[in-house]
């Protein structure tokens, strides 16, 4: 779902820094030139200018996008990105002192000063950040991998390394016209050929997928855009693919297609990203307060650890460690599969059970009735997920988007099974408010999630929001 666009403006916050960083350094140094004083600060009105090219320095950036593919350019191109940023920065904050009749406060020499000195300034740290990264990629890199022939796989290797600018990470490929497992090309290793890639793409972590092979080999490629990867397919002899989401871009010196399931725009991307960030910090002081009263709460009714981690699959099959309140027994892992067993849940895509008897306090009767513990308490007011909200607030996960799977779950999942993770999932999602655990369905679990991606909205997230809220109150079993 998180189209290149967004991603590269989240792989860009380096460079949003540093042009802040410029715009502030610029700013006190016109102030000094003009004025005498190192502090532009202290005065009220340059105190409220600051924050104006602040504000609209960010708001040029999130929907002129100046930094989309900044790694990419030339000088010249650099150039004549920066000066049209800057020219519309001035034009902008022009236009809100003519607006509120306040220009007559600041000096002209102050104002042409600070603009010159700003276009100098961040074009300089551009240039220089950009070789610091080339040399030394400092960032996450996008997982790519690449499915290519015998002939053209050496080519391709090379056109990425010396034309993409470390954007890529090169994780794997798979050698369609020959089985070459095993071996490696450019040091890139062969993990897969034509009979297997399909599978192996299910298992591993790869954000983005480069097609560049002919059109003997297309019939694969719907297969990987229904696994929720991004695609991209070299157009030289090839057809157009059905898929509807479908920008023109480019790796390497290559033109390539691409398609996905969903899209965002760079300013939806940096909404739903603002709002985890705040919502995650809001959630961690909630978090910290519970501690207070669920940590001996736990500890006396089950000796060990408040709190318990497990390794989940996030976006694209990205592993992390998730964070919740431990509402089990400490080995309640692994007791899981007996429990499935004697639940009929044995071999399930989702384990979920009412009446667990791992549960911290809870039992079964003698005569056969479940009795409810502190455990299930917690889960069934979902405050066992109040810890996510550090996994949130770290990135692997946002406050909507898919149940992120366990990885025996992961291992299970069929090639469209995995399009669910192809976003980045979420403490809660479409699913859980559409009936929460009365959904035992995997398949129509996975087609929820898929009707979450293919329609996402900003909107979307604020209502799926607002249910979470109603069916925690509502009391109708954890999340």
């Amino acid at each position: 779902m998180y189209r290149k666009l967004a991603q590269g403006w989240l792989k860009h916050l380096d460079f949003i820094v540093l042009d802040l960083l410029c715009l502030h350094v610029a700013f006190v140094f016109a102030y000094m030139m003009r004025h005498g004083s190192h502090n532009p600060y202290a005065a009220e009105n340059y105190r409220a200018i600051a924050l104006i090219f602040t504000l609209t320095d960010l708001l040029l950036i999130v929907f002129f996008s100046p930094l989309s593919g900044v790694l990419k350019r030339g000088l010249r191109r650099e150039f004549t990105t920066t000066l049209v940023h800057t020219v519309l920065l001035a034009v902008t904050v022009s236009f809100y002192l003519f607006s509120v009749q306040n220009a007559e406060v600041y000096s002209r020499i102050f104002y042409y000063t600070m603009l010159a000195a700003y276009f100098c300034l961040t074009l300089s740290v551009r240039l220089g950040w950009k070789v610091v990264l080339r040399k030394n990629p400092i960032r996450d890199r996008t997982v790519l991998f690449l499915l290519v022939s015998s002939q053209n796989a050496e080519q391709t290797v090379r056109d990425i390394r010396e034309n993409s600018h470390g954007l890529y990470r090169l994780s794997g490929m798979a050698v369609l016209d020959r089985d070459m497992r095993g071996q490696e090309i450019s040091g890139v290793p062969v993990t897969a050929c034509r009979e297997n890639v399909e599978e192996y793409l299910k298992r591993e972590w790869v954000d983005e997928v480069l097609v560049a092979v002919d059109t003997s080999f297309d019939d694969m490629y719907q297969a990987l855009i229904d696994m929720g990867l991004v695609v991209h397919i070299r157009l030289e002899g090839l057809r157009l693919c059905a898929e509807e989401r479908q920008t023109v871009e480019h790796i390497g010196n290559s033109t390539v297609l691409t398609c996905s399931l969903g899209s965002v725009t760079l300013g939806q991307a940096f909404v739903k990203r603002t709002m985890d960030i705040l919502g995650g910090s809001i959630g961690c002081a909630l978090t910290g307060l519970l501690y207070l009263a669920l940590a001996p709460v736990i500890y006396l009714n089950s000796p060990g650890p408040v709190f318990f981690a497990q390794t989940r699959v996030g976006r694209n099959g990205k592993k992390f460690r998730m964070y919740k309140f431990r509402s089990m027994c400490p080995d309640a892992e692994a007791r899981k599969a007996e429990v499935a067993a004697a639940c009929g849940l044995d071999g399930q895509m989702m384990f979920k059970s009412g009446e667990d008897p791992r549960i911290i306090g809870s039992k079964v009767l003698p005569d056969g009735t479940y009795k409810k513990g502190i455990g299930n308490f917690i889960r069934d007011w979902s405050l066992d997920e109040f810890p996510q909200f550090f996994n949130v607030l770290k990135g692997d996960m946002s406050l909507v988007g898919t149940r992120p799977p366990t990885v025996d779950e992961w291992e299970k999942y069929e090639a469209h099974h995995r399009a669910r993770m192809s976003v980045r999932p979420g403490i809660t999602g479409l699913w859980q408010v559409s009936g929460r655990s009365n959904i035992s369905d995997f398949e129509e679990v996975v087609e929820l999630d898929r009707q979450y991606i293919c329609g996402w909205s900003l909107w979307l997230d604020m209502k799926i929001l607002l249910k979470t809220v109603k069916v925690v109150f509502r009391r109708d079993g954890a999340m």
